[in-house]
């Protein structure tokens, strides 16, 4: 994705000037997101008593409709929750394969990947887990009347989000695909420009028939028969039943300590939570503060951490109802010090010689993230997705919402890339009513037993190194949490074997460094867009917004 000169411009001043720079503060509650539509709205439940739960509806809700390009009905994603009393969990709302879905179904008679089938089309769809997510979370936990929380986004989709820049951007370079995917005209496929008014009537009549029948309507009602039969003239294999069946599944998230912190995230099918457990682990018995901010050694320890996570994940992770993840071996320390028994700070692994672990046992870059702290002390991440930008790009017109395409997060061949360029393995191939595996990471962060931190962010498979570095820069860098959602970042997954790194905002040296120890660099443009809240000394609450994107934070 390209940006304009204007934002390169703003991005190099956050990171030399040498000032604290703070986000916005606020006493109460936080909600930062993707859109400043989103975020209003979520304050607003807040303020009318609603808890993070309520916002959470209605923020995901205002994505939909403001962010459509990974704001969604159509998708799935991930919660981590902490309750005020200390409470924690996690929710899985992802998207899961159709039941006529089958393990080769993206191949040719040859055994070769159909290219663009997984990704782009009504084959490429799972089945939609968002509506089912928000309305579990708030039957659970909620306080506030379905239509009090709905009400306001209605409203927004009725009157319209102004166009930015980076929307104009993103809606202009996908508009090919979209007239590749559908067969008609659909609303983005005018010209529209920065500053002007996206109004969606048909989402506003969707999210109306949501509001008075539940999450029922979604499965169950018109708008479930309506997409289903959209999705199946578009050549799609989801059924009446694959919707009636779907269910969201409360899970036990991933916890663990680093450096006197518990670190809380999301567990499989997402391989968030494993992930970061092992790379902060490995990383760990090291001194980083000693080392530098983004210093040759810093980076070369991560990197080298982020590999062989990486590859452990591409052999060992998938979803959990149907195959037998070793969670216990994958985050034991002897294991992982093992795993680091050949690092080098003289010279670059080559990843080709490294597998993944020796444990005997029989995945967009276009995703979103919100964080929200309530005023009653609770806490969510959450991360939601299409997948990939405007997901399958097919637009049910009549509906007024994008499709995801998650089912190129499965190993369409294991063994090969996805578009991520993530290896996947067996423990991921293609199986009807099973979801796939995803990097998301809603991260929830604790210290000396009360609430420090909640983040997230969108970016595939760097997501996880996101989140990573985003904790570090707070914990050993001392950093606010606006310094850490905008500080340069980089990332590494085992394959393809090359740093992926904001190359412009590194030291000249250390790239020289990282080069002479036969690191591989590659610049493809921004990593990630971090959302996240910290919770300072003094008990007020901070928020990031990542100004990598058009991302808000708004308090009170």
């Amino acid at each position: 994705m390209k940006y304009s000169i204007k934002y390169f411009a703003l991005f190099l001043i956050i990171f030399s000037c040498s000032k604290v720079d703070e986000g916005v503060v606020s006493e109460n509650a936080m909600v930062v997101s993707a859109r400043e539509e989103a975020s209003k709205i979520g304050i607003k439940i807040l303020k009318k008593g609603g808890n993070a739960f309520d916002a959470m509806m209605a923020t995901e809700l205002a994505l939909a409709v403001s962010y459509p390009s990974a704001g969604n009905i159509g998708g799935g994603g991930f919660m981590v929750y902490r309750m005020s009393d200390g409470t924690i969990g996690a929710l899985d709302y992802r998207e899961r394969a159709p039941i006529k879905s089958s393990r080769d179904m993206y191949l040719d008679d040859n055994g070769n990947i159909i290219e663009g089938l997984s990704m782009i089309g009504a084959l490429s769809i799972g089945v939609p887990g968002t509506i089912a997510g928000i309305f579990e979370a708030h039957e659970k936990f909620g306080k506030l009347e379905i239509e009090e929380i709905i009400s306001p986004v209605i409203d927004l989709a009725k009157n319209g989000f102004v166009i930015t820049e980076n929307q104009q951007m993103r809606i202009n370079e996908n508009r090919k695909y979209f007239q590749l995917a559908n067969k008609s005209k659909i609303l983005f496929d005018d010209n529209f420009k920065k500053n002007d008014t996206i109004r969606n009537h048909k989402l506003a009549a969707t999210l109306e028939r949501i509001m008075v029948n539940g999450k029922n309507e979604f499965y169950h009602g018109e708008t479930a028969k309506k997409l289903v039969e959209f999705i199946n003239k578009n050549g799609g294999i989801i059924s009446l039943e694959d919707l009636k069946i779907y269910k969201p599944i409360w899970r036990d998230p991933i916890t663990f300590n680093y450096d006197g912190l518990k670190i809380i995230s999301m567990s499989p099918p997402s391989s968030g939570g494993i992930c970061i457990n092992q790379i902060m682990t490995m990383i760990e018995p090291y001194n980083l503060k000693s080392f530098g901010h983004n210093s040759i050694n810093y980076i070369k320890l991560l990197v080298e951490a982020e590999r062989r996570s990486f590859a452990d994940r591409s052999h060992f992770l998938g979803d959990p109802d149907f195959i037998s993840i070793p969670t216990k071996m994958l985050t034991n320390k002897d294991y992982l010090e093992n795993r680091m028994v050949d690092f080098s700070f003289e010279e670059s692994t080559d990843s080709n010689k490294i597998g993944y672990g020796d444990i005997l046992i029989p995945e967009a870059n276009e995703t979103t993230h919100y964080s929200i702290v309530d005023q009653f002390g609770n806490a969510i991440a959450v991360t939601t997705t299409l997948n990939g930008t405007f997901g399958s790009k097919l637009f049910a017109d009549e509906l007024g919402f994008f499709l995801n395409n998650e089912m190129d997060d499965f190993s369409s061949k294991p063994g090969f890339p996805n578009m991520y360029g993530l290896i996947g393995g067996e423990a991921n191939k293609i199986e009807p009513k099973k979801r796939m595996l995803s990097s998301m990471s809603p991260t929830i962060v604790e210290k000396d037993g009360e609430l420090y931190m909640t983040l997230g962010t969108p970016g595939g498979s760097t997501i996880i190194t996101s989140v990573v570095q985003t904790i570090l820069n707070v914990h050993e860098f001392e950093m606010t949490m606006n310094e850490a959602v905008n500080s340069p970042r980089f990332h590494h997954q085992w394959k393809p074997d090359s740093i992926r790194i904001e190359l412009d905002y590194f030291d000249r040296d250390v790239i020289e460094g990282l080069l002479k120890s036969g690191y591989r660099l590659n610049d493809k443009g921004t990593i990630g867009r971090v959302d996240g809240i910290l919770i300072r000394d003094d008990k007020m609450l901070e928020g990031g917004a990542d100004k990598r994107g058009d991302d808000t934070a708004l308090g009170f």
